[in-house]
């Protein structure tokens, strides 16, 4: 293999905004069924074959950090369904450049695995979870698996770990759940962050008109705390930010459908079958599986990501454009949550 020389060590889109976050799924296959990501039935699943291999995903990580790219977050479908998972996870944090290595994961498998991440250093989990309604858990997620997501929450509070919960909002199932989930924080330093659903559920139906946008979100919120306190944003933050007075964790607010962030995205994503995706509202994609195992050099993958990201969108609208289903028939298990 030819060593990676590239010399455009900090990626940047037509727009100027650097690029400098990876989103990686290395699974398809999850051992939920929720509502807003696929069908009751699921989805069909790629062969073994059409996924990145680990060796695959981890010469993609080199090259990317050699343009700039210092955070990593492993998704899915959820990754722990895939074997071998830690040890891919070992190799990661010893790639030059990543800087951070977070996970997203529905907790159902995660507990076993608490100890092993703490020794790797990897302590930001973001945790998909939409209630603590045990009866709810199981409408939502269309299997019983509350009490090992629990168990793995407690698990992560325990050991000190930095936990998101991220609650997708959905009308008729657990909008009742936005204050309960909002008290958690006082006690718990735990961020809540409550997401808009999209369109990505794997079925054909048309998405309903969105009725929990952002903006009513924060009006229930509001409603109920009305001293709640509004945080700095962050530089390419995603949500935006509140604290209950006094407490230990935060609230966050995601505008996943209204795309209100869209103007300072830094971040690809590559999907389980090795497509990069420079935008979730996108159709444009890169197979970097077909160059990672062509005689292709590193190089000269380097460059074809660099034309990648040069034809980013400016935000989620223009990559919807001309996008007449807008990709409602995909899973976010297929696309990389």
């Amino acid at each position: 293999m030819t060593e990676f020389m590239h010399q455009n060590n900090l990626m940047k889109d037509t727009f100027g905004r650097p690029i400098n976050y990876l989103r990686l799924a290395v699974t398809d296959r999850c051992n939920l069924r929720c509502f807003y990501c696929m069908p009751r039935d699921g989805i069909s699943y790629a062969n073994k074959n059409e996924l990145l291999t680990y060796e695959e995903m981890e010469r993609l990580i080199r090259i990317s950090a050699g343009l700039g790219i210092t955070k990593l977050r492993i998704t899915g479908g959820e990754p722990f369904a895939r074997r071998n998972i830690i040890k891919f996870l070992r190799t990661t944090k010893s790639i030059d450049g990543i800087q951070k290595v977070s996970i997203t994961t529905n907790g159902v498998l995660t507990y076993d695995y608490i100890q092993e991440l703490k020794a790797l250093g990897i302590k930001d989990v973001n945790l998909s979870l939409d209630t603590f309604d045990p009866v709810k858990y199981k409408i939502i997620t269309r299997r019983d698996e509350f009490d090992a997501t629990i168990k793995t929450f407690n698990g992560l509070i325990d050991n000190g770990f930095n936990i998101k919960i991220n609650a997708v909002i959905m009308e008729g199932l657990n909008e009742d759940d936005i204050i309960p989930l909002c008290e958690i924080t006082r006690e718990m330093p735990v961020s809540v962050r409550f997401i808009e659903e999209m369109p990505f559920n794997g079925t054909n139906i048309k998405p309903k008109p969105l009725k929990w946008d952002y903006k009513r979100i924060l009006s229930v919120i509001n409603q109920y705390f009305p001293g709640l306190e509004t945080l700095p944003i962050a530089q390419h933050a995603t949500s935006m930010n509140y604290k209950i007075p006094g407490a230990l964790g935060k609230i966050g607010i995601i505008a996943a459908y209204s795309r209100i962030f869209c103007g300072s995205c830094n971040r690809i994503r590559v999907t389980p079958t090795g497509q990069i995706k420079t935008c979730l509202y996108s159709k444009n994609k890169l197979d970097i599986r077909k160059l990672l195992r062509s005689d292709m050099n590193d190089n000269e993958i380097a460059d074809a990501i660099v034309n990648a990201v040069s034809t980013k969108e400016k935000d989620g609208f223009e990559a919807e454009k001309g996008h007449i289903h807008l990709s409602n028939m995909d899973s976010m298990a297929s696309i990389g949550g």
